[in-house]
Order: C-alpha cells, then structure tokens, then sequence
C-alpha cells in the first residue's frame, strides 16, 4: 500500500523538531533526497513553527496558531451571526468554536420545525487546505449512518461561497459530567461505556478513525443515549471516501488534545484503530476513577513526549485512592477525592477500590499498552472483555509479565540501567573471585589438617615403639623386631 503523503510530511515534521536547529539540514538531506518539493514544505512548516511559541501550542486553540488576528475578529461572531438565515436555517446562537469552524444552534421552521447544529467556516479561514479538511469532515459524517453518531442532515455554501453543514443537535451531557452527576454504579458506567466502543467500531468498519476521543465529544442525552461528536480531525482510511486528498498542514499537527492522544498520534506515526482504542482506554480510566491515567503541567512538547510515551499509568485501584488537585482553565482548582469519587458513583471508599482491582485492572491497562500491538485489537474486541467482566467470566486481559515491565524499564532508561547492570557484573565477578579464594584457603587448610594428623599419628606409633622397647614395660625381656 502506497504511503499517505499526509502521514509522511507529519512524520517528517515530528522528527525534524526533535533535531536540534543546527542538524536539521543534514537529517532532511537524508530522509527527502527523492522528493524536493516534500523537503520544501517541511522547511517551510518548521519556519513557521520557529515563529510560534513552542511550549505554548498545546494550551492554545489551533486556531489562534493558525491566524491570531483572525481569532480576534472572530470574537464577536457568534453576535453578529444571531438571527441571520444560511440556507434554510436560522441561527439562534453560537455553541462553540473549532479549529475550522463555528457551531451554531439553528432551527428550520419551513417546511417543518427542526432544531440543527450548524457548522460554518471560520472568517477568513477560507484557505484551500481548510476547505478541504471541512469538505473531509463533511464527506466523513455523511459515510455514517449510526444511532450513537450525531447525524449529517444537510450541507451547503452561504451567500458568501463558505461551506456549511447541518448536523443533530444533541442536547446532553460529557459522559463524565452525566455518570458523576447520575451517580451511575461501576457496572452501569461499564454498560454505558460499552455503547461508546460499539460506535466507534461501526465506525472503524467504515475505515473511518476519530482522533479526538475525549468526554466532551461523548455525549450523553437524557434518556441515556451516548452521541458521538467531532469528527474534524478524523482520519479517513478509505481515499474513496474522500473526493481529494488532503495534505497536511500545521493546524492538522498541532489538533490533538496531548492529554487524550496516544503515544503514536504524539510521536507523529502512523495511526490504526488501535490508536483510537488506546484513547477509549483513557475516558474507561477516567470514567471509572475520576483521575486521568497522566496529567501535563508544564505543557512543553518533551513532557508530552515522556509522559504519555513512556510512563506507564497507575492501576485505577491504586490511582483512586490518590488525593489529586487539578486547576482548571478559569484558573480555580479541584481536589479529587477517594471520598468524592466513591460518593458520585453510589458505592463506599473500600468497596470502590475492590471492584477495580483484579480484572478492570487489567482491562484498563491493556487498552492503555504503548505498543499498539498489545492492545485490544478492535473497540469491539474492548467491549466484549468488558461484557465478560459484567457477567463474571474470565476476562482475556492479563497483567504485565514481570519480564515484559523489565523490559519496558530497560527501554525507558537505558543509561542508568546499562550501568546498574555493569556494576551488577562487577559485585557478581567479585563474588566470584571471593568464592574461588576461599575454596582455595579452605583446600590449602584441609590439606594441612591432614598432613599435621599424619605427622601426630607418626609421633604417637614412634612414641609407642619407644615405650616398648622400655626395660621396666617387658620385665626384662627382650623383645625381637618381629614381635614388637
């Protein structure tokens, strides 16, 4: 299978970053020496990368990345956008804004009343890589037709030529915000959860990967349905699905949410649906905790790499006894609790850390594997370990052999583990030496045990020929060699 050049230019990209200024010509002398044009368009997204503050990427929205002036004029136009007609809907007001788009809550009244959630491009982001990434989400929703993904209902241009879309309006709650304010049980969470991995299998059957699984895009209405949104940094793997393809541009790397993102999606590889069920594990660990399996303080690219590349997650039972205060983005703070978390999910502190150990453990933990590989290897696959889980058979998740998490310290610290090792070697040949020796000094002391009880032997039958041969022990007879 040919190579996605979006895949490849993003690679590229990651791991020029990781090169020092000074060594990335030589690096991508190497890596595009059969394609100029892809060299070109790497220098020319580390030039504007180097112009953006760099450890501040991920706590700002791509969008002010992508044109901050823009951004700005765009505050208000959620306000100016009340009331206007696109097509045949009429918006009410603004539900939020994306890297491409702003969301509007809209109704059509002719021919009949339907409230819609309408999707237009930004102002002035009307670029032809955002155009097609728009068109791709579009394309994307309108492949899939399932009860738990927000449906596509329509699609347009405005009287200005800016694409628009019309999609459910879903009025519900973050699963998170939903369970804990529900205080669902462990195993009613479990089954809700199980509805999640069901929609994103279908679809997954489609050839089709999210990318940005995280509470917010999980919804759940009021009669417990869950909603799956999002879909504009979906990843399609069926090109036929798509009328072009869509080449990678700098707000296409930097959309990820680092604290929901998979260790591939953060080194810049390839994605499968592993991928997407290494985040379904996060939003389990959360649901099922009330902690995220890793938290980013300082927001810098090489801590996203470290933590979410190489620091495995705690046990959920042994996370949620953990005392965790988080700020929030308002800048208010949250203590997280075993008390509170034990609480929203209707169930004593001790009971609650006993149904997580064992099994959803190691459930949990599999999805959360940074090899892909180790993973479940479908969402469905997920979903039936959890459904073995809810009616007590046993569950195809193990825990981590003892030689796999040695391996796996070896790899992340290898400087300090080759010289652990090293001075392992030199106490075990220094044991050894000591050893060799003392079996020597004890040979050389046996050997001159011996030699002195021969020696006392000697004296003794010398001394007893002596006291033989002694005038007043024979009376006076006289003794031949032979009897004596």
């Amino acid at each position: 299978m040919a190579t996605d050049p979006q895949d490849r230019l993003e690679r590229l990209f990651r791991a020029a970053r990781m090169h020092p200024p000074g060594e990335r010509a030589a690096f991508l002398d190497a890596a595009c020496a059969d394609d100029p044009a892809l060299r070109a368009e790497v220098e020319s997204l580390l030039e504007a990368d180097a112009d953006a503050d760099d450890d501040a990427f991920l706590e700002t929205p791509p969008s002010g990345l992508l044109d901050e002036a823009i951004s700005e004029a765009n505050e208000s136009d959620g306000e100016k956008m009340e009331g206007r007609q696109i097509g045949p809907y009429r918006i009410i007001r603004s539900l939020g804004e994306g890297g491409m788009g702003t969301v509007f809550l809209a109704v059509r009244e002719e021919p009949f009343q339907q409230y819609v959630a309408l999707k237009i491009v930004r102002g002035g982001l009307h670029s032809p890589e955002i155009l097609r990434r728009f068109k791709q989400e579009r394309q994307i929703l309108a492949s899939l037709s399932h009860p738990g993904i927000a449906r596509l209902l329509d699609g347009d241009v405005t009287e200005e030529g800016a694409p628009f879309f019309a999609m459910e309006y879903v009025e519900g709650r973050p699963i998170t915000v939903y369970a804990d304010e529900e205080r669902l049980s462990i195993n009613e969470r479990l089954r809700l959860f199980t509805d999640v991995c069901e929609a994103i299998h279908y679809a997954h059957q489609n050839l089709v990967l999210h990318r940005d699984l995280k509470p917010s895009n999980i919804l759940v209405t009021k009669d417990g349905s869950i909603k799956l949104l999002d879909f504009g940094i979906a990843k399609l793997l069926n090109p036929h699905f798509s009328p072009s393809e869509v080449p990678m541009t700098r707000t296409a790397m930097r959309v990820m949410t680092p604290e929901y993102a998979s260790p591939e999606q953060v080194r810049g590889e390839p994605l499968t649906t592993a991928s997407d069920v290494y985040t379904l594990g996060i939003v389990l660990y959360e649901l099922l905790t009330g902690h995220r399996p890793y938290r980013l303080t300082r927001g810098t690219t090489d801590e996203m790499i470290r933590v979410v590349c190489e620091e495995d997650a705690a046990r959920p039972s042994t996370k949620v006894a953990q005392e965790e205060t988080i700020t929030q983005s308002d800048g208010s703070t949250e203590t997280i609790t075993l008390k509170n978390v034990s609480h929203a999910r209707s169930v004593s502190p001790d009971r609650l850390r006993r149904s997580l150990k064992g099994d959803l453990d190691n459930i949990v933990l599999m999805a959360l594997r940074k090899e892909p590989q180790r993973r479940y290897t479908s969402a469905e696959a997920f979903a039936e370990d959890i459904e073995r889980f809810l009616n007590g058979h046993p569950v195809s998740a193990l825990r981590a052999s003892r030689s796999y998490r040695f391996k796996k310290l070896i790899r992340r610290h290898p400087i300090e583990t080759t010289g652990i090792l090293a001075l392992a070697v030199m106490l075990a040949g220094f044991a050894i030496f000591l050893e060799v020796q003392n079996r020597r000094v004890e040979r050389e002391r046996d050997r001159a045990q011996i030699e002195q009880e021969k020696a006392e032997q000697i004296s003794e039958f010398l001394v007893g020929l002596f006291e033989q041969a002694d005038p007043t022990a024979t009376h006076g007879d006289t003794l031949t060699a032979r009897q004596m």
